[in-house]
């Protein structure tokens, strides 16, 4: 009997774009020594799991592609009315050092306000 080889399923590839400071505040993860956002989604990850996304900022014509993996996940009906998604951790590297410097950059004193977030 043959037995194929297990294929992982390829990451799904998420744009994500941010037009307002108040959407990116709510979903940007400075706990996250490496930085990170939150991604709604119904998709079922898994933590660990690899995860593509393509940002955009607020009035940044870039894009900015990050390779993060999955750090938590919000579910369905999650208490305090929360938005289901995931929360993705960027990598350590250059690119997305720069990509970390310019939300904060965009935040400015905002990143350390009381408001309420999506994310932990």
């Amino acid at each position: 009997m043959l037995s194929m080889p297990a294929v992982a399923a390829r990451p799904a590839v998420i744009q994500l774009v941010f037009r307002e400071k108040g959407a990116l505040y709510a979903a940007y993860m400075p706990v996250l020594s490496e930085g990170g956002v939150f991604v709604p989604t119904t998709r079922d990850y898994r933590l660990g799991e690899d995860i593509y996304l393509l940002l955009t900022l607020p009035d940044d014509p870039q894009r900015y592609p990050v390779a993060g993996k999955v750090a938590w996940i919000t579910p369905l009906n999650a208490s305090g009315g929360r938005t289901q998604g995931v929360g993705v951790r960027f990598p350590v590297d250059e690119k997305t050092r720069v990509l970390r410097l310019r939300i904060e950059e965009i935040l400015g004193t905002s990143i350390s306000s009381s408001k309420p977030t999506q994310t932990i």
